[in-house]
């Protein structure tokens, strides 16, 4: 008996140890787009700008979307002494979109210090190294005698003052009036707890009634943009060289969850221009996007970085289940081609296209890829005649333009035939290797697919939208990235038809989150990147343009690899993924070509299985970089739960 217990073991061992050859063709199937493996702009986790991407540090600054004279009206904001206040709906608004004010009163009596502060979102860094950009705007209801400094500065929620400045006002001030002042902190702040205050002396101001409206504090920004992109978040996506942006984001297209009505769809006209003019709308997932990071600023953003976007219209759709009748559409086709216009228009044929120039960008933005709607396949019922009446008349306008279906692939049947689909899928780790092969079957007849949302969110697949108790990952695990890493050698092998891909939601404010996990997470002082991103990132920066036929992995398996060159330099690029619990030997054959580097680069990302990137720990799993030796033959011992690149010369 112990010797049949012997004989099996050993037998195990050699099972283990035996390598799976991979043979190398170095004639190419097809040619991989340049837009695989990318970020989707969220419709999640508080990051649609505010708090997030847009560099605006203040909180509820322009009071946009609040019942007047409710406490939620004051969030963020609070009285420094015995100040009072109150958001009014103000009889002779800043602006029509901004209707509402702060008002600022000073009890009779008061001395010293009064005024208000904004805590930012969940705080605000303070580094002494940058200058910062104060302004808003004033004016007293009642013409008074009042005149003396207003100080505006930021401090640590223990009070102590790290910068301040201060202008001169006067109580005949009765029309609005923009201040603006820069801040230069003597200090920086040991951590983000820290405010922004307002503030004049009480004994001068006493009985005095301000209205404030429209205030803004930015750091420095992402090139230096006016109204601009958090640098360290800018940074943090450019790393990963991407090469498309999808947005505006799916849910945040659509309508908000407080509604659910047309009139609050997104609307691209109500997010350029002025700042006074954004009126903002409630956000699908409980918060107010103020619309400071409107169309514009997305575009300069992707010119920045050099991304292409992907960019999506409203289609008829409301997320309350709501469609628009077919002999509604009209307006809502033209708006769409209005927003294509700004985009990519001539302005001396387009009105649209004649405010991006006045706005300073004459010249079009790129634009090659339209989806029209966001996941309609929760209305296919009555997509069909949706899709066909926008689509036929934005193709018309637009022949250059490939337009995106938002339903199932293939069902309904749409016409015109979908020159692309957006696909999206969220499930789990174990889901994602074991459909690497997802899109093999798919036929190659001219359509092509875009997977447009995907993610490993949960390890409990009888409830993947649960709670974290019952299996849904707060963050993304090593685990999830080498399942996600298997299911993306299936993309790139398919790229023949795959043209683009994008992990989502991309970026989740660690304080108010309504979706996990997610590919970057951050808080008002810091960015932590997860393991998803560094699996991302892998794939993106060893891309390749030319995809090499080699021996298929075992279809739901946990190892998985797809082989990539770059024509111009002979640089090949071994991506494997390793999603099971046991290391992994491969030797891969390399024979077909004259010459093979005699050594090459290694990247593995690998951990424990459940280990994640979390604020306490950002950086408890990294890629590590090594040489390895390489060859016409050579193996490679994949460890368990991990994502490997290796980087050599075929010529």
């Amino acid at each position: 008996m112990k010797l049949l217990v012997l004989k099996a073991l050993l037998a195990a061992l050699v099972v283990q140890c035996v390598a799976v050859t991979v043979t190398v063709n170095k004639t190419p199937s097809h040619s991989v787009p340049s837009t695989l493996c990318m970020p989707q702009f969220p419709g999640v986790a508080d990051a649609l700008g505010d708090g997030g991407l847009y560099a605006e540090l203040l909180q509820n600054r322009a009071f946009q979307q609040v019942s007047p004279n409710t406490a939620a009206a004051l969030a963020a904001w609070h009285p420094i002494s015995n100040s009072r206040l109150a958001v009014i709906a103000d009889p002779s608004p800043v602006s029509n979109a901004l209707p509402n004010s702060l008002q600022f009163s000073v009890p009779s009596g008061s001395t010293g210090r009064v005024g208000f502060t904004n805590e930012g979102f969940w705080g605000i860094k303070v580094d002494a190294s940058w200058t910062y950009k104060a302004s808003l705007f004033f004016r007293f209801p009642t013409s008074s005698s009042f005149s003396g400094a207003l100080t505006v500065g930021l401090q640590t929620n223990g009070g102590t003052v790290l910068a301040q400045n201060s202008t001169q006002i006067r109580g005949t001030t009765t029309k609005w009036t923009q201040v603006s002042l820069e801040l230069h902190p003597t200090a920086s702040a040991a951590d983000v707890s820290n405010s922004f205050f307002v503030t004049i002396d009480g004994a001068a101001g006493a009985g005095q009634t301000i209205n404030f409206a429209m205030f803004s504090l930015f750091p420095p920004t992402f090139k230096n943009r006016a109204n601009g992109i958090r640098i360290d978040l800018a940074e943090t996506l450019a790393e990963m060289g991407p090469s498309f942006f999808r947005f505006p984001g799916g849910n945040n297209l659509s309508v908000s969850r407080q509604g659910q009505t047309t009139a609050t769809r997104w609307q691209w006209n109500a997010t350029v221009g002025s700042l006074l003019d954004r009126p903002g709308r409630a956000g699908d997932w409980g918060y107010v996007n103020t619309d400071g990071l409107g169309l514009l600023e997305y575009l300069q953003f992707f010119e920045d970085v050099g991304m292409e976007p992907i960019m999506a219209v409203w289609a008829g759709y409301s997320l309350g289940g709501t469609s628009l009748a077919e002999n509604q559409l009209a307006p809502y086709i033209q708006q769409a081609m209005d927003q294509i216009n700004f985009v990519i228009g001539n302005p001396a044929t387009s009105a649209p296209a004649a405010l991006r120039a006045s706005l300073g960008h004459p010249q079009p933005f790129t634009l090659r890829s339209v989806e029209v709607g966001n996941e309609d396949f929760f209305a296919s019922n009555t997509y069909p005649y949706r899709w066909k009446d926008f689509v036929s008349a934005l193709q018309a306008e637009f022949p250059q333009i490939r337009f995106i279906a938002t339903t199932n692939a293939w069902n309904p049947v749409l016409s015109p035939v979908p020159q692309s689909y957006d696909v999206h899928v969220y499930q789990t780790p174990t889901w994602f290797y074991q459909n690497a092969f997802y899109y093999d079957g798919f036929q190659r007849n001219g359509t092509t697919y875009f997977e447009g949302e995907y993610a490993a969110i949960s390890t409990n697949p009888n409830d993947l939208f649960g709670s974290v108790a019952d299996g849904r990952l707060a963050f993304p695990t090593v685990q999830s990235a080498t399942g996600e890493a298997a299911f993306m050698t299936g993309l790139e092998r398919n790229s023949d038809i795959v043209f683009a891909a994008s992990y989502a939601p991309l970026l989740q404010h660690v304080n108010s989150t309504q979706w996990t996990p997610d590919l970057v997470s951050y808080d008002a002082g810091a960015v932590i990147r997860s393991t998803s991103f560094y699996a991302q990132k892998l794939f993106s920066l060893n891309k390749g343009d030319q995809y090499l036929p080699s021996t298929l992995p075992t279809n739901g398996g946990t190892l998985h690899w797809s082989i990539t060159r770059e024509a111009s330099s002979g640089r090949t690029f071994i991506k494997i993924a390793n999603a099971g619990s046991t290391a992994e030997s491969l030797t891969f054959q390399l024979t077909q070509f004259s010459s093979v580097s005699a050594s090459g680069t290694l990247q593995v990302l690998t951990g424990p299985e459940t280990a994640s990137n979390t604020p306490t720990s950002p950086a408890a799993v990294v890629p590590k970089t090594s040489t390895i030796g390489t060859g016409k033959t050579f193996t490679y011992n994949a460890p368990a739960f991990s994502v490997s690149v290796i980087t050599l010369t075929t010529h």
